[in-house]
């Protein structure tokens, strides 16, 4: 993606989160990226919000702040910093309601090709937990990311 990314982001040692402030049309909100263990051996759920003032993570509300390519473009940047530390594991996420999951569809589609080189990138269309390779067109419940390993580092 070859968008601006926020830049001051906080992440937290272990990596599980990472947090940065969204400006815009509507000030200055906090936003959280936070990744979490599944049931599943080597899933991690990323979950991404407002940060709010008790410390609770609200993915529901829309902000509105003019931002949205920055905000993508930085959650992106956390998926590869996360990944850079734990290639092993594997990401999940889809969207708190169908627009949102849309959204990312369509980024994901927009910049397939680019991101596609690092990532292995699978979906679920049933939202049975059956995922296979992404493909624009479909309606996807929900995405599991990995990062591609590479021959000695190249």
């Amino acid at each position: 993606m070859k968008y601006e990314v926020y830049s001051g982001i906080i992440i937290r040692s272990d990596y599980s989160t990472f947090e940065f402030m969204s400006v815009g049309l509507n000030g200055k909100i906090p936003k959280r990226i936070q990744f979490t263990e599944t049931p599943w051996p080597s899933i991690y759920n990323l979950a991404f919000g407002n940060n709010k003032e008790n410390g609770d993570l609200d993915d529901l509300s829309i902000s509105n702040n003019g931002d949205r390519n920055k905000i993508l473009a930085t959650i992106l940047k956390a998926v590869e910093d996360y990944t850079d530390r734990f290639p092993e594991r594997f990401v999940f996420f889809s969207g708190s309601t169908e627009h949102r999951t849309r959204l990312y569809r369509m980024a994901i589609g927009l910049h397939f090709e680019e991101l596609s080189s690092k990532f292995e990138i699978y979906v679920d269309v049933n939202g049975e937990w059956d995922f296979i390779p992404f493909q624009k067109g479909l309606n996807i419940k929900a995405f599991l990311i990995k990062r591609k390993f590479t021959k000695f580092g190249l």
